[in-house]
């Protein structure tokens, strides 16, 4: 391809909506243009980026003996519906209607429609194991659009759902794409964990996120550089609370005023103590009740913990009027002690102290020595906590460090979510029904995209691996004008692209400097320069994208040598 043939709008200007690097270079090298919010138009450099990784997708799902298919985007209420999640995944759901004013969605994801398909197809446990996946556009209406590719309304994803007799059977499927996802980013030429994840909507008993690492990640991820354990921060746990000390006396419950003292810091140090004798009272609204989740004044409430150990749908902070009317306090001096008809869920840690504060439940006041046991009893003792860096790891006791990561795939035991309440059932070999095993695993394309050059780019572009880079190399003549020297470059471009080498040729009337700024903007791997040397030496040079090496290499071994270079990048 000859660059003055190509649409390559690229900009020298960062635009202002562009908030993340990723989101700013796309647009810069010319890979996308926005449509409307959180929707984008991929031009010819980002199809050619997103083939390659669907590509590497689809060599690893077929390797682990998955079966590629194609469902549709539109899909029926009745199967919503049907597996209940019509009224439950909430206005993230692009909902429509048809000409007869029948309901429909735009697919955030494709579980309904894979069981009923299996359902209507499988008989017998002969036809057992299947991994079946696709690679298609999803759906969500984000209330937030964001971040480019990172968070949009529509977004290209590959999703495989494993069909299996038994938990058994579903383990053997988990650890196949626990290994093809690792494989991929790894192809894809991406530093990726996969980290302990909390299921959310899609539901299931396991999951793992692959995090690719980079600052500019959304996620926070736990780690533990002694062993391989690794968490997001919703799903993080660490080593149990010490008990209480046999030996502790609990003393006599006392009232204190603490005059504007409303957080727990306050509170701390106005009393003189540790945030960490503190008993932080914090009300929710759930679908259903008023709750109190009880954690150490130094903590803060997992709302994602709190929402699984709640079985809720919904979740979220009270406000001060139902605080005031719940409690008979305002927010600051709301304590467990006396609490009536609100469910108390208590962390574990809080269980652990004697003698602690908590609010009082009045304005202004807080009660001294309450006694977790003697002076109120929670209705739920459950893990409901942020662990953060520094704290010990749960499998060896090691501290655990903190970054960030960016999502670009998950794998989910479902289990029989979906097929028991949508009838996928098959006949074991003693003719009895039972429902198919089940586990969904998603990647998203267009965010491993965005994710490659969050982690792979420097102040002058983009930096893709050869992988999936759009091209290999770019070959520039310094002069346009120069007949010799677009001559050679025009026979070496050939050359290369005869030896399976992706190579474009600049062959714009630009100023060299130009031309050099467009090719690191772009991120070509190689950097393959014409100039006078080449016509007078017979001298060609290479350069790295990456290191910014620079060899000069003879103009006859020049193909060679890129194809030398090209498996390193």
């Amino acid at each position: 391809m000859r660059v003055s043939q190509m649409l390559l709008p690229t900009l020298r200007e960062v635009p202002a909506e562009a908030e993340v690097v990723s989101h700013q270079l796309l647009l810069r090298a010319g890979f996308i243009r926005k449509t409307a919010s959180g929707i984008y138009t991929y031009l010819p450099l980002a199809q050619r980026v997103l083939k390659k990784i669907m590509q590497i997708i689809r060599e690893e799902m077929d390797r682990q003996g998955g079966q590629e298919m194609l469902m549709p985007i539109i899909q029926p209420a009745e199967l919503w519906l049907e597996s209940g999640r019509w009224h439950v995944y909430g206005p993230e759901l692009f909902r429509l209607k048809d000409r007869h004013h029948r309901d429909f969605c735009l697919a955030p994801t494709h579980e309904e429609v894979i069981t009923v398909t299996v359902r209507n197809e499988v008989r017998s446990y002969k036809q057992l194991p299947l991994l079946l996946y696709h690679i298609t556009n999803k759906y969500r209406d984000e209330r937030r659009p964001r971040f480019g590719l990172m968070r949009g309304r529509e977004f290209i994803m590959k999703d495989l759902y494993s069909f299996d007799q038994d938990e058994a059977g579903l383990d053997i499927s988990y650890r196949k794409m626990h290994e093809a996802y690792t494989n991929v980013f790894r192809r894809c030429g991406l530093t990726c964990r996969p980290v302990e994840a909390d299921s959310g909507a899609i539901g299931g008993s396991t999951t793992h996120e692959f995090m690719v690492l980079a600052e500019s990640g959304e996620a926070a991820i736990l780690y533990c550089t002694a062993c391989d354990y690794a968490a997001n921060v919703e799903k993080a746990i660490t080593l149990p609370a010490a008990g209480l000390d046999p030996g502790m006396q609990p003393l006599e419950l006392q009232e204190v005023s603490t005059p504007g003292k409303k957080s727990a810091e306050e509170a701390a140090a106005f009393l003189q103590m540790e945030p960490c004798h503190i008993i932080k009272t914090m009300i929710y609204k759930t679908d259903q009740e008023i709750v109190a989740a009880l954690v150490r004044g130094d903590r803060d409430v997992n709302e994602v913990k709190l929402l699984n150990a709640l079985n809720a749908i919904n979740l979220e902070l009270a406000d001060e009027e139902t605080v005031r009317q719940a409690t008979g306090a305002p927010t600051g001096y709301v304590g467990p002690v006396g609490l009536k008809n609100i469910r108390i869920v208590a962390d574990p840690e809080v269980m652990a102290l004697a003698n602690a504060v908590a609010g009082a439940n009045k304005q202004d006041a807080h009660l001294m020595n309450v006694h977790p046991g003697r002076d109120f009893k929670p209705d739920m003792v459950e893990d409901i906590r942020i662990v953060k860096a520094g704290e010990p790891c749960p499998k060896c006791g090691a501290r655990l460090q903190e970054a960030r990561g960016i999502e670009v795939g998950q794998i989910f035991k479902l289990g029989t979510k979906y097929s028991k309440v949508l009838g996928a059932t098959f006949l074991d070999e003693n003719g009895k029904e039972q429902p198919i095993v089940m586990g969904c695993y998603g990647i998203g394309v267009t965010r491993t995209m965005a994710a490659a050059i969050e982690q792979n780019h420097d102040q002058d572009g983009i930096i893709w691996p050869a992988s999936i880079a759009p091209y290999h190399v770019v070959v520039i003549p310094v002069s346009a004008k120069d007949e010799a020297q677009m001559n050679l470059a025009e026979t070496l471009y050939r050359e290369l692209n005869q030896a399976g080498v992706e190579a474009v040729l600049d062959d714009r009337p630009e100023r060299p400097g130009v031309k050099f700024k467009d090719a690191d903007l772009v991120g070509y791997p190689l950097r393959v320069v014409v100039g006078n040397k080449a016509v007078q030496e017979g001298l060609v040079e290479v350069r790295r994208r990456r290191s910014g090496q620079t060899d000069l290499i003879p103009l006859s071994e020049a193909v060679a040598k890129v194809r030398e270079i090209l498996p390193t990048l």
